[in-house]
């Protein structure tokens, strides 16, 4: 298995996949879920991209490492990364 480089920094990008849900409330909810990484080549000309798991409806969504420190958060941001822990959910 392929492990990324230690200078990628702020360059990687995690994979999610998102699983939508109706919470115990009736409401709408997301799992967000890291499936994997992605980071560029040495050479600065694409990207290596390995994926743990696949995504049942193809879907893959990559936001960068450093997403707690984005101001203008998109609306399918994912929260911040936890480093222990490999889902997330997301109330809506």
């Amino acid at each position: 298995m392929q492990t990324e480089p230690a200078s990628s920094g702020s360059s990687r990008l995690y994979a999610y996949t998102i699983r939508e849900f109706d919470t115990a409330d009736g409401k709408k909810g997301r799992a967000w879920t890291r499936i994997g990484v992605a980071f560029p080549h040495k050479d600065g000309t694409g990207f290596n991209i390995e994926v743990h798991s696949f995504p049942l409806d193809g879907r893959i969504v990559l936001f960068p490492a450093d997403a707690d420190s984005r101001e203008d958060e998109p609306a399918d941001a994912p929260p911040p990364p936890a480093p222990s822990r490999n889902s997330h959910t997301r109330r809506r």
